[in-house]
């Protein structure tokens, strides 16, 4: 580390600070924390006490870490050799209490998580996941590996995601759901396993999409999941009859890409 950033720096005189590691302009570093050799902390950014901070691991401008946090550790996957992988953290995003976030498994690949996130206490992202901008994840909420969370996305409170699962753009996620299969752009979805209960209008809303596109994704909606259409049937009829905009296409190529499957609409006899 830099005799400059050494100066312009807040560094508790019981943190651990490894003299590899970058240190950007105005970091403060808590009591006890523990910064490894391979670590990049962009400036502004806040360290709590009782942080560990390991592997190959970048942390943005502005970010929050809370007390007991753990980010860019080994993988908890069998399969994980020691290979060199790596942890992205975005721009202005808060990491609370206890949270973990695992580095990736697999030679050169990512655990990413974007700007602007909350991620409250004891919640976990799992190696090879990709988090994106403005998601929020709820106390204990866990993700597992190789998911993809688009941005504005919402987690409640102790919900646990299936490895490889995709949930779309403001989309919200009930509290304790159990998710297995893919959550379609702009829905809400609770249960256990976890279904379909509407559309995230105030989601959407709070997004800034206009009006006429919200129209269109409700219309492509009750195509999807109310005409009786199989998932082929209904992504040709929207192709059809729903006007066209970023937010529909994005929705329709959600739609062809999920492996899984999606999460299906509940029924009153659900």
């Amino acid at each position: 580390m830099g005799a400059e950033n050494k100066v312009l720096a807040y560094i508790h005189e019981t943190a651990v600070v490894s003299p590899g590691a970058k240190i950007g302009r105005n970091v403060e570093i808590g009591p006890y924390s523990v910064i490894g050799e391979n670590v990049e902390i962009g400036e502004g950014t806040r360290i709590g006490p009782h942080v560990v901070l390991a592997g190959w691991t970048s942390i943005g401008k502005d970010c929050q870490i809370f007390q007991g946090a753990s980010v860019g550790e080994v993988p908890q996957d069998l399969k994980f050799k020691g290979e060199k992988s790596y942890t992205f953290i975005g721009d202005r995003t808060v990491i609370r209490e206890g949270v973990t976030i695992h580095r990736a498994a697999g030679e050169e690949e990512e655990t990413r998580v974007g700007s602007d996130c909350l991620l409250m206490a004891m919640s976990h992202v799992a190696h090879n996941s990709i988090v994106g901008n403005h998601v929020i994840m709820s106390n204990m909420a866990g993700v597992a590996g190789h998911v993809i969370i688009e941005d504005r996305v919402v987690i409640g409170g102790m919900a646990g995601i299936h490895q490889f699962v995709k949930i779309g753009r403001n989309a919200m996620v009930g509290g304790m759901a159990k998710l297995v299969q893919d959550v379609v752009p702009y829905t809400i979805v609770d249960g256990h396993p976890a279904k379909v209960v509407g559309l995230n209008s105030v989601g959407i809303s709070r997004a800034g999409i206009p009006l006429e596109i919200r129209r269109s994704i409700k219309k492509a909606y009750k195509i999807l999941y109310r005409s009786g259409l199989s998932l082929t049937e209904a992504i040709s009829v929207i192709e059809q009859e729903v006007d066209s905009s970023e937010e529909v296409e994005h929705f329709l190529r959600f739609l062809r890409n999920a492996e899984r499957g999606i999460c299906r609409e509940r029924r009153n006899n659900d």
